[in-house]
């Protein structure tokens, strides 16, 4: 009755068109949630994304959900989720992308996936990991843990988003440290962050995880900027 009254006087909008939602449908309408624009990397091993990280670091797959452009569906998604506290995005998101990797055979020998960690102050400051709830439904359904006490970071700085193209491009050393003991056999993890735009965060967590060669990294992202 509650939830009724609720939606009688502040009715859920689509975050894409604005438009009221209809038969169950959560964040987006069906018409905006097929206009997000899918990237399919899923389907390709050597993807524009992998590109990314040529030379880099050694990587068994990468693979972003949507396209990130500016004005678009999948910033306005994002946006709401980093900065409005609409974590539920995540976890729709989660369970979306999800979906599409199920059935690829590297995620079996995935052990942990790691959230790109936020830093101290800058999670006191936001309250929450705008990727936690998209990290849940990615274990949820891929059947993998989440670990969050690996990685850490230990510098704190401006929003990559507030960085010009260039400042993006360097990577600081010790930006993150890993907290990974010795290791006896292999372990795989699964690298996540919200978007990717030159890889320089994820190619710095990586590297901080990746001490030998039996230390496998795969990466996966809500969107994928092509600037």
């Amino acid at each position: 009755m509650l939830k009724k009254l609720i939606n009688l006087f502040f009715p859920d909008l689509c975050l894409g068109c604005q438009n009221l939602l209809v038969n169950n449908e959560q964040i987006i309408c069906l018409e905006c949630r097929h206009e997000l624009p899918l990237t399919y990397q899923w389907t390709k091993t050597n993807n524009e994304a992998f590109i990314k990280f040529y030379g880099r670091i050694n990587i068994e797959h990468v693979s972003s959900m949507f396209y990130y452009h500016k004005k678009g569906i999948g910033q306005q998604l994002i946006h709401n989720l980093k900065y409005k506290g609409r974590t539920e995005i995540g976890n729709l998101l989660g369970k979306w992308h999800a979906q599409h990797l199920q059935n690829l055979p590297v995620f079996s020998t995935v052990n942990y996936i790691i959230p790109v960690p936020l830093h101290p102050k800058k999670l006191k400051e936001r309250g929450y990991n705008q990727i936690d709830t998209y990290c849940e439904s990615l274990s949820e359904v891929l059947k993998i843990p989440i670990n969050k006490n690996l990685l850490f970071r230990q510098e704190y700085g401006i929003s990559q988003s507030k960085k010009r193209l260039t400042e993006r491009n360097n990577v600081e050393k010790n930006r993150f440290i890993s907290k990974l003991e010795t290791l006896d056999e292999p372990i795989h993890f699964l690298l996540v962050d919200d978007v990717l735009t030159t890889g320089a965060t994820l190619e710095a967590c990586a590297k901080a995880l990746q001490q030998s060669d039996k230390i496998k990294i795969s990466i996966v992202t809500m969107a994928f900027s092509q600037s």
